[in-house]
């Protein structure tokens, strides 16, 4: 260790399980603390990025950790070296930065080394390296890292506005985002647009000596028999043109196949490169079923832990003693024939490869799968362990070794015939000669790829002039498929493809397209929701250029250049933001509401002959009677959960529109009818409303609705401790306890003394009640008055429903945790009880 690490040292990494693993490589004279991630970002209200005073960014410290930031500074003010050993990547290097930059401004690194440290496995080989040739910042990461978060908001912040004025509140527009969904909703399209093709092939089975095996028509009459599903090129079109084949071929064999030539192959097939980010994604998906994010959170403990190396990588390279470690473990594992003749050296194609360090790999190779189940204790973990694992060693493995065979078969007895008489039949065997890396790891493919196959067919021996007997003659109808939906490991793939986003980020993209509700999951595959597929179309039709796939990954490159100090970040967001501006600025005045909602008419009322049309509004997809020209007020009816606003018909329009239906009257004479909502299906009765949760709106009966209406009077009566009706106030038990409710504010009643954590939930219950039912009428007023005073709609513009019932005063968040000012008498006996 080198002097100047010497003293009292501090080391700051992201999470306290690094944190706790470096801890146990380094003596006392080290302290370790975790930033817990991120520390600073951009403060959330317009202005945060300025344009207008070159690009200037205003950061505020992020509340949940500042008590870390607090820590981290006591700890900082005492050390003699402070070292940020925050990850080793363009993210990393910004909260090692932010991190400096705080503790810069509070006057702490005065007098203090501060130096940064990057490492790519968590072991002690590497934190001692890595303490024994620390760096500055990288001002060049830093950067990049910084006008990716501008150019993020700054896409963020005018589009996401732009969406809730045109479409409906709540949604929002990303750089790769948008980008993503795009991808996902133009398959969609392809899909819907697809026409199946019908097509036949002709297999035979032929038989020698018991053994019956398979062979396809490749030729007939001479000419090649194509059945190509990729081009779409097809010889037999239709089952006519199929029987009559059959009967051609049949009559040509009289029940004979001769051997025209025998080909045999050796195959050789070499392992796949160990892990980068999006392979690993990739290949979770498919092999362990884990979603992007899954796959690296787990990925993430398994690296702090010191199990694998870094995982954010798009290098397929391994260091020379990594390479000699793997191969050693071969050797003791497999033998000596199991390892490759020599290295296998792989190379990065990604042209977008942001760090020089290794691939995806175990940090001690001869922690076996097996012997790690002691050590790594979390199932996920140990699964995507061996994943790793696996990968790593077989890629320095021999090579898998096939003995393949195609055979050929001429109908008949004559292997020499030509032109119209010939057809012939080919049959393809393969053998595994030696499994090599098989042994240890087979790759899985996506549904659309093209790739060879590992299974084992086998044929009899055969020679060329040798007859066999046809046993069979099978004509099959076929029709072309659509292209499949993408799944997360085909999207993770295709982003990266198109070199849009960073492999790292493609986790939280997908998640915010789910989150969104821009797409829903169908099995394991992406389907767009209809907000997704308009949101989607209205940023294709009006900001085309910022959702191309080569546009995005020219910034991604951009943003390469500017992390190896190539290009300058600011003039190269002044050349992105001038246009980008004009454009937001000009769709906002000049593009309507109506010409986003894409309504789609779908035909006329037999009743009243008006149009119906379907149309996406502020709280989601809808069914409009007439038109707004109309003297009478249209009608609306919202979809029903999954329907979907492509496939409505005029009968399921109709259905819809037969809402609100009137049923009747309560034996109290009140009058009854059931109605859908934002929030779903009701019972109306009188002024008040009971959710149907189960039964069918359109069929439930009079006797039904008042079954309903009963039960939710019932629920009401156990919810009610005390009514006060000459001042319209209620005393109800909500689900975060007993609150006061004067219909526009909420005020939560102060938990008795006499409760303590250790109370058990039934008692606790009890007590509370019990504490709310003796509140009289004044004190009641007192706490709704000292309550907060209700917020509007949207806390901010633009809130999800989540947002918005943050905002409301509701019982549980009634109350902030900590006042200054005193209780009010109401308060004080209920908190005294």
């Amino acid at each position: 260790m080198r002097k100047e690490a010497m003293g009292h040292s501090l080391i700051i990494v992201e999470s306290p399980a690094k944190a706790k693993t470096i801890k146990k490589y380094l003596g006392k004279d080290f302290e370790v603390l975790a930033s817990y991630g991120h520390v600073r970002d951009l403060v959330e209200k317009e202005g945060a990025v300025d344009p207008a005073a070159n690009f200037a960014m205003k950061y505020g410290l992020i509340e949940k950790n500042r008590p870390k930031v607090d820590a981290i500074e006591k700890a900082a003010r005492k050390a003699d070296t402070l070292f940020l050993a925050t990850d080793p990547d363009r993210e990393g290097e910004a909260i090692s930065w932010h991190l400096a930059e705080i503790l810069k401004e509070r006057g702490v690194l005065e007098g203090h080394a501060v130096k940064r440290v990057r490492f790519y496995e968590v072991t002690r080989n590497a934190i001692r390296e890595a303490l024994d040739q620390p760096e500055d910042l990288n001002e060049n990461l830093i950067n990049a890292q910084q006008a990716r978060r501008a150019l993020d908001y700054l896409v963020g912040f005018n589009l996401s506005p732009l969406l809730w004025r045109k479409i409906k509140p709540g949604l929002s527009a990303g750089r790769v985002q948008s980008v993503a969904l795009r991808l996902i909703c133009e398959r969609e399209d392809e899909i819907s647009a697809f026409v199946r093709k019908e097509y036949w092939t002709v297999e035979a089975r032929g038989l020698k000596e018991k053994s019956r095996f398979p062979a396809r028509l490749v030729e007939y009459r001479g000419e090649k028999v194509e059945a190509d599903t990729q081009k779409e090129r097809f010889s037999i079109t239709s089952e006519i043109q199929a029987r009559e084949v059959e009967r051609t071929l049949l009559a040509a064999a009289d029940g004979k196949l001769a051997v025209a030539s025998v080909d045999r192959k050796r195959k050789r097939r070499n392992p796949a490169a160990p892990f980068t980010t999006s392979t690993l994604q990739q290949e979770a998906a498919r092999k362990l079923g884990f979603t992007a994010r899954r796959t690296m959170q787990t990925a993430q403990r398994l690296y702090e832990a010191g199990f694998i190396t870094y995982m954010r990588t798009d290098s397929v390279s391994l260091s020379n003693d990594a390479v000699g470690e793997i191969r050693e473990t071969i050797r003791q594992a497999y033998g000596d024939k199991a390892l490759s003749d020599g290295i296998n050296v792989y190379r990065t194609k990604s042209k977008n490869a942001q760090e020089a360090h290794e691939a995806i790999r175990p940090t001690a190779p001869a922690l076996t799968p097996q012997r790690s189940e002691a050590d790594i204790e979390d199932a996920d973990q140990r699964r995507l362990y061996s994943l790793i694992w696996k990968r790593a060693v077989a890629c320095q493995m021999a090579p898998a070794v096939f003995d393949t065979v195609a055979v050929d078969l001429v109908t008949g007895t004559d292997a020499e015939l030509t032109g119209a008489a010939r057809h012939v039949f080919r049959a393809n065997g393969q053998t595994l000669l030696e499994a090599g890396f098989l042994a240890v790891y087979h790759e899985d493919h996506d549904e659309d790829e093209v790739y060879e196959s590992e299974d084992e067919q086998r044929l009899p021996a055969l020679v060329e002039g040798e007859i066999v007997d046809l046993a069979e003659l099978t004509p099959e109808q076929h029709f072309t498929q659509p292209p499949p939906r993408y799944t997360e490991a085909s999207l993770v793939k295709a982003l990266e493809h198109f070199g849009i986003g960073r492999p790292s980020t493609y986790a939280s993209i997908i998640e915010t397209l789910r989150y969104r509700k821009y797409v829903e999951m169908s099995g394991r595959a992406f389907l767009p929701t209809d907000i997704g597929k308009i949101v989607s179309r209205f940023l294709v039709r009006y900001f085309v250029n910022y959702v191309d796939y080569g546009f995005t990954a020219r910034m991604e490159d951009m943003l390469d250049e500017i992390s190896t100090g190539e290009r300058q970040w600011r003039p190269e967001l002044d050349r992105f933001w001038k246009p980008f501006s004009q454009r937001v600025e000009e769709i906002a005045t000049t593009v309507s509401r109506e010409e986003v909602a894409e309504s789609r008419p779908i035909g006329t009322d037999p009743a009243t002959g008006k149009p119906i049309s379907v149309r996406m509004g502020q709280y989601g997809p809808f069914v409009q009677l007439g038109s707004r020209d109309d003297e009478e007020k249209p009608r609306f009816a919202s979809l029903l959960p999954g329907q979907r606003m492509d496939d409505v018909t005029l009968e399921d329009a109709l259905r819809l529109l037969t809402l609100p239906r009137d049923l009747g009257q309560m034996p109290s004479g009140e009058p009854i009818s059931i109605g859908r909502g934002q929030y779903g299906p009701y019972v109306k009765y009188g002024s008040k409303f009971a959710s149907i949760k189960e039964d069918d709106p359109f069929t439930v009966t009079l006797e039904r609705a008042i079954e309903i209406v009963e039960a939710k009077k019932r629920a009401d009566a156990e919810r009610s401790i005390l009514s006060f009706p000459d001042d319209g106030i209620s005393v109800l038990d909500g689900r975060f306890g007993p609150y006061v409710t004067d219909g526009k504010k909420n005020a939560k009643v102060p938990r008795p003394a006499t409760i303590s954590k250790d109370t058990d939930p039934d008692t606790k219950a009890r007590l509370w009640r019990a504490a709310a039912s003796k509140l009289t009428v004044e004190e009641c007023r007192e706490l709704i008055a000292a309550a907060p005073e209700a917020k509007g709609r949207f806390a901010r513009r633009g809130g999800t429903k989540k947002q918005a019932a943050a905002a409301k005063p509701v019982a549980a968040k009634a109350e902030p945790k900590k006042t200054a000012r005193k209780k009010s008498p109401a308060r004080k006996k209920a908190a005294s009880e």
